[in-house]
């Protein structure tokens, strides 16, 4: 976490790890890296339900005031019933036009505090959707973020990132950090 805490606001960081580090990057970035910037988190959730990724943190303790979801595969899954108040829903990973109005009705929500928006992941975003919409989408939700001096982290799953998501990441990230643990 120590190169991601040298970053600038409005940083777009590809955070590439596996899958064994998945729940310690997001820890790290939830309950280390957005309180010492004093940063509400915007989670952008395509690959867990938000409330899976909420009872795992609550059992490590993780405080989830400052943290708002943003949850693209709840709607998907069979028997989805039960909403949580820190969430909002978008019916689908491959709605990406829906993530950015959610992630902007977030933003404005939060009245121009500082912000993190976290993309979780974009393997998930890339199954989902055509490589040239999703390099566009990116492009779009980093450039408005940026105007809005807003910190992005876009996971890269090391398991499952391909050549053309690296050079999508490589054109709209700043830097790319391999977090370890």
């Amino acid at each position: 976490m120590g190169k991601l805490q040298e970053m600038p606001p409005a940083s777009a960081i590809a955070l590439q790890m596996g899958a064994k580090h998945y729940f310690d990057a997001v820890r790290a970035l939830l309950d280390v890296f957005a309180p010492r910037k004093h940063l509400h988190s915007i989670y952008v959730t395509a690959t867990i339900p938000s409330k899976s990724i909420i009872s795992a943190l609550e059992v490590l303790d993780v405080d989830l005031k400052r943290t708002h979801f943003v949850d693209c595969v709840s709607s998907m899954m069979m028997g989805f019933s039960e909403k949580d108040e820190g969430a909002v829903y978008v019916e689908s990973p491959t709605m990406l036009e829906n993530i950015l109005l959610k992630v902007e009705f977030l933003i404005r929500k939060l009245d121009g505090a500082d912000s993190v928006v976290i993309i979780d992941s974009i393997n998930s975003l890339a199954i989902h959707n055509s490589l040239k919409i999703l390099s566009e989408f990116l492009h779009i939700l980093i450039n408005h973020l940026r105007s809005r001096n807003a910190y992005t982290v876009i996971f890269a799953m090391e398991e499952y990132t391909t050549e053309e998501v690296e050079n999508i990441l490589s054109l709209v990230c700043d830097e790319t950090v391999n977090f370890t643990g």
